[in-house]
């Protein structure tokens, strides 16, 4: 008789960060989609078999109702903060070239309640990834600090930082970079590095790295740092390692990129969840290649939702 291989376990992961209404404007008019950064890689996660709690704030109103169904079709669990403003929408304006963007009050003064439900979702976690998260605010960045003080070897980072939404600069900054000595991984993107420190990507990703071993020089093993570049692909800087991929080419035309960096993140991170951090340059090569060709199927689709290329390949690749 053959051998059983059994099926791997699912991967408990617990996104802490956005969730709000995505609203495109442009010459063909104004549509809405549910989205988030963080929303978008609990989702993505859940589409590459994984269970997942997302942890955000979400207003008591009929935007906050769309977002709680859209999660439950999706089978993300929801532990959420209330929000006294409502839900938090981003207008993505497109109609005069280059977009702009506007967010309304509830997303300038989100704020998460790390209530007993919050910490247990954290605590029972594989794996914790923060994304979009507000480290300019000292009062929330404290009750995240406590709240991850046990996940250093299981934190996932991505800072995401929002122009409409970033308040102070400086102490984003070096918040940030104290989270990013607690983590396992940080996604870091050419935005963030322009947006934060007017700087190169490649700066950014050094600095991140001198952060890391200046606070801990004792660490045992060096962050790792997923730095993507739009058009330049993406590659992950990992001690000595440096892999990087370039973009996938797949049938049919980029329509929306919003999506793009978070979709990579979920794939990482889904590799991480089955797999563990890769070590070598040939486990980094598999998993960096397999989260572009998801990233390229995502980015053929309107809005941000994870999407799989039409062969199931790259999945595989990942472990599913």
């Amino acid at each position: 008789m053959p051998e059983h291989t059994p099926e791997p376990s699912r991967p408990r992961i617990t996104v802490v960060g956005d969730a709000l209404i995505d609203e495109l404007r442009d010459p063909n008019g104004s549509r809405e989609f549910v989205g988030g950064a963080a929303l978008n890689v609990a989702v993505g996660l859940s589409l590459l078999g994984d269970d997942v709690t997302l942890v955000a704030m979400v207003g008591d109103d009929e935007p906050g109702r769309r977002i709680r169904a859209y999660l439950d079709d999706y089978g993300v669990r929801l532990v959420a903060s209330p929000s006294p403003h409502g839900s938090s929408r981003a207008i993505s304006d497109r109609r005069d070239g280059e977009p702009r963007y506007e967010f309304n009050e509830a997303a300038q003064r989100r704020a998460l309640r790390f209530d007993e439900a919050t910490l247990r979702a954290i605590d029972e976690a594989d794996l914790v990834v923060v994304s979009c998260f507000p480290f300019d605010d000292a009062e929330q960045s404290g009750a995240l600090r406590d709240a991850i003080a046990r996940s250093a070897d299981r934190l996932l980072l991505d800072g995401n930082p929002r122009a409409g939404m970033l308040r102070d600069r400086a102490a984003f900054v070096a918040t940030f970079e104290e989270f990013v000595a607690r983590s396992l991984l940080v996604k870091v993107g050419d935005e963030d590095a322009a947006l934060l420190l007017d700087a190169t990507l490649g700066a950014f990703v050094d600095r991140l790295a001198a952060a890391a071993a200046a606070a801990d020089p004792a660490r045992d093993r060096p962050l790792a740092v997923l730095a993507t570049a739009g058009r330049d692909g993406a590659a992950v800087h990992h001690g000595d390692l440096q892999v990087h991929a370039g973009i996938v080419p797949l049938p049919g035309a980029v329509v929306d990129t919003m999506g793009a960096g978070d979709a990579t993140l979920s794939a990482i991170a889904h590799h991480v969840g089955r797999s563990g951090l890769p070590a070598d340059e040939a486990s980094w090569t598999v998993a960096l290649a397999s989260a572009m060709a998801i990233a390229a199927a995502t980015v053929r689709h309107e809005g941000a939702l994870l999407r799989v290329p039409a062969t199931r390949e790259p999945v595989e690749l990942l472990g599913s």
